[in-house]
């Protein structure tokens, strides 16, 4: 079913005890994604009135083709070994499909890729590998780093390597401070966020996006900024998010300045310390780069070396998965997609020489 408005805290209270919960299955979230032109679905499967599996479902109408597209970000959530609550949840979720014209559902579980016996559940329902960019493995990262928090912060830091802790110490010896970001510094975040897209060649969302995570993430609890200074000059800012007994490093920004003082060692322990308080026993550094017999692969193999300092450890989720509802029309999606993200980046290329 459907789950109404009035349902909000039973919603999220249900997400926040499933191990594989994430604010990306928040009742906040599909909030957050409404702006930016998804239509949120939260679904749900009941026993005896009490919701027992959740999918908060977005969907976005494909203008150029027909139909639309459904996606679950670090969805479902429920407890894969029960059986019933995953047949009903699926067949309201076919149900809903059918009714909305979906091409395809797409989903991706925070679930280790080690969890055969998901694996198995989703090939017998229909699910296939959806197609995805190899280094991080799809809309949401496969591969992640995952730190253990659950010993006291002593015992945290001293597992981390010994040039991490010399670049934390490093940041504190030589002045770089630190404070809980607020609603009106969003502006001088996103400032230094520009500045990092451009120094690595990433894109960023338009700053209202940043306002509305501080309006429906942040100031809901479901988040924080944090924010580093040298000599009263903003030089790095993050964004993190928790739920239950988890945070997740979520945005990172750095100027170009005294980045030699090692402000964004000393955000990660702000931020580490911050979960343990929240009463966090994990904190998610999320993406790296695929690994393969512990080695790196590809461009992105710094992000392992940096989150390896902090003893994070590589774990694989099972990746993104495609139900089609509508196979010529998904045939159709795969090959016009690729095209149409060809095209944008070649005319962002233009745009950037014309300037």
């Amino acid at each position: 079913m459907i789950i109404e408005e009035d349902r909000r805290d039973e919603w999220n209270e249900f997400v926040t005890g499933c191990p594989h919960g994430t604010v990306l299955q928040c009742w906040e979230w599909g909030e957050l994604k409404q702006h930016t032109g998804w239509e949120p679905l939260p679904v749900a499967a009941t026993e005896n009135g009490h919701i027992v599996a959740t999918c908060l479902i977005l969907k976005r109408r494909l203008p150029l083709i027909g139909g639309c597209l459904l996606y679950a970000p670090r969805g479902p959530v429920l407890d894969f070994a029960n059986e019933a609550a995953w047949n009903d949840l699926f067949g309201e979720i076919r149900e809903i499909a059918k009714a909305h014209r979906a091409m395809v559902l797409k989903i991706d579980p925070a679930v280790a890729s080690s969890r055969a016996d998901v694996l198995t559940i989703l090939k017998q329902d229909g699910f296939q590998p959806a197609r995805g960019n190899q280094n991080f493995g799809g809309i949401q990262p496969r591969y992640v780093m995952k730190v253990d928090i659950s010993g006291e912060l002593e015992e945290v830091m001293a597992d981390f390597k010994s040039k991490t802790r010399y670049n934390i110490r490093l940041a504190e010896r030589r002045g770089v401070t630190t404070r809980d970001g607020q609603r009106e510094d969003v502006d001088d975040f996103y400032r230094i966020l520009e500045t990092t897209a451009q120094r690595d060649g990433f894109a960023i969302r338009d700053i209202s996006y940043y306002y509305d995570i501080w309006d429906l993430i942040i100031s809901r609890d479901l988040g924080k900024m944090f924010l580093a200074y040298v000599e009263e000059k903003l030089v790095a800012g993050t964004i993190a998010f928790t739920v239950g007994h988890q945070a997740w490093y979520v945005y990172g920004a750095s100027s170009n300045h005294h980045r030699n003082l090692m402000p964004n060692y000393l955000l990660q322990w702000r931020m580490m310390q911050w979960a343990k308080q929240r009463g966090c026993t994990v904190y998610d550094m999320r993406g790296v780069a695929c690994e393969v017999e512990g080695e790196a692969q590809g461009e992105l193999t710094g992000l392992n070396r940096f989150k390896r300092g902090f003893t994070a450890q590589y774990v694989e989720y099972i990746g993104e998965w495609d139900l089609v509802f509508r196979p010529g029309l998904y045939r159709l999606f795969n090959i016009v997609q690729p095209l149409v993200k060809r095209i944008r980046m070649s005319a962002s290329d233009l745009l950037d020489q014309s300037g």
